[in-house]
Order: C-alpha cells, then structure tokens, then sequence
C-alpha cells in the first residue's frame, strides 16, 4: 500500500482504528485475498475515501429513512384507531393475535413511557389518569422495530391489509420490507458499513407493484435493492422527493466508487422506479 503521509495515517488508525477500516482494504486486495497483497496502486488515501464514501451514504440514507419511518409509524398507530374506533387499542390484549408477544410489546410501552421526560408525555401524566396515552402519543416513543412486532401481531387481517395498502404493498412484501428498513436504519444509526454489506435478511420480492418499481433482476441482499425499497416507499409519501439527486450528487463526489459491489445495475437510472 503506497503512504504519502506517515503521521496522518497514524492519526487515522488511532482515531477510527485498524480493525474497522480494514473492512475498507479488503476490497482493494489482490486475489488470492489470503495473502493480503494489494491491487497495484492503492494507497491509504484511496482507503479513507472508500471508508468517507460510506459514511456520507449513511447520513444520505438515514436521512430519508426518518421520513419513511414517520409515515409508517403514523399509519400503524393511526389506522386502526379509525378502523376500530378505540384510541387506546395498542394497550389492549383485544387486538392481538399472540400474547406472549402482546406481553413484550407492552413491557417495551411501558418502559419507554415511564422513563421518557418529553413534555407531551408529562402533560399527559399530569393532565389524564389513563395508564397510558392513545396510541399516536405511544407510537412516538416506539422504534420502528418495535412497530414492525406491533403491525405484525395485530389481530385483523382487514386491518394489517389496509395499512399496508397506505404504501402499496401487500401485508407479506410490507412486512419484510419493515425489517429491511429497521435493519438499514439500524446499521446506519449505529455506523456501520453498508456500501458493499450483503445482508443476511432476504427481503420479499414485489411482483405486482401499485407504485413504480425495478425490473431489471438484481441482488435483493445488496444496498442497492434496500435503496430501492426506500426510493419505492418515498415515492408514495412524498411523490416530489429528491432522492435521486441526492445519490447523483454522492456518486458524483465519489467517482472511484465501483457501484456494482453494491448491487447498482447498469442503466440503473432508467428504471420505471428513478424516472
């Protein structure tokens, strides 16, 4: 690996750390890999580009993932107040399919709900005498993961059917798209890498889209399928958004980026779903 400055990479490793930008020199490996000789002309700079690249594409993603997250959070918790008409029906074992789970679900409610110091939930407390809120106040202390086992346990199928419509999707295909996003919206919260990760979760596949969609085959564990479902969910919510630029402004600055480790087709911009 070619060094043009010592002591800057000195300082790199000791702020970020051999282990994790190691996963940024594998791929600039020569084969075999087990040798761990590098391609011809790499250098340590073109490794913290590589590693900056994806940390620019996390903040990018998790960017939109929050508008996604909001959506879907304020259907689950929405939805079947106005299909069943009970406003406190999150907290009630009338609603769910399983107990056991119910059971989890209500000790994760009531944890965050006792210890939150938001002022909506401290009004709340001091105002009602409810043990707790209707859902769309609880629905805001809730991850999406948690949200995910809320929608997934829920009793009526009318119900989880009619949620899942909001976005286009049938209740399977939105259920494991729900996962997907809790997972990448994890891995980026928590700054991991993602720009070439294959994920060990194989999302449904959509086969009969409402909405624009793909239809060049492509790896589904790649990041280029999860920014599909992303790109897919916003265009419901939000038919004006400016993820594409977003990604074309990204590539842009990361030209070196080699867009077929994460899955990206050619022509990719082409498809219905960017167009």
């Amino acid at each position: 690996m070619q060094i043009d400055d010592a002591l800057e990479v000195a300082q790199c490793l000791d702020n970020i750390g051999y282990y994790r930008l190691s996963a940024y020199m594998y791929p600039l490996l020569d084969m075999p890999k087990n040798q761990h000789l590098f391609k011809r002309g790499v250098s340590f700079c073109k490794v913290v580009r590589l590693y900056s690249f994806d940390e620019h594409l996390r903040l990018l993603l998790f960017d939109e993932i929050e508008k996604v997250e909001i959506a879907i959070r304020r259907a689950v918790m929405q939805i079947p107040v106005e299909m069943m008409g009970d406003s406190f029906w999150l907290t009630s074992t009338s609603y769910f399919l399983d107990l056991s789970k119910y059971n989890d679900t209500i000790r994760i409610i009531s944890s965050e709900y006792a210890k939150s110091k938001e002022e909506f939930v401290m009004h709340y407390k001091d105002t009602y005498i409810e043990d707790f809120p209707p859902s769309w106040i609880v629905g805001e202390l809730l991850s999406i993961g948690t949200i995910n086992a809320i929608y997934r346990n829920i009793k009526y199928d009318r119900v989880r059917k009619q949620i899942a419509r909001r976005f286009g999707l049938p209740i399977s295909v939105f259920e494991s798209w729900l996962t997907v996003i809790a997972v990448t919206r994890n891995a980026c919260a928590h700054h991991a890498r993602v720009w070439n990760k294959r994920n060990a979760i194989v999302p449904s596949l959509l086969n009969n889209p409402l909405g624009r969609w793909i239809t060049i085959s492509v790896d589904p564990c790649r990041i280029y399928f999860d920014i599909c479902i992303i790109k897919y969910l916003l265009n419901i919510i939000s038919p004006n958004n400016d993820m594409l630029a977003k990604l074309r402004w990204l590539f842009h600055d990361f030209p070196e980026v080699d867009l077929a480790a994460m899955g990206f087709p050619q022509n990719w911009e082409m498809e219905p779903l960017w167009r």
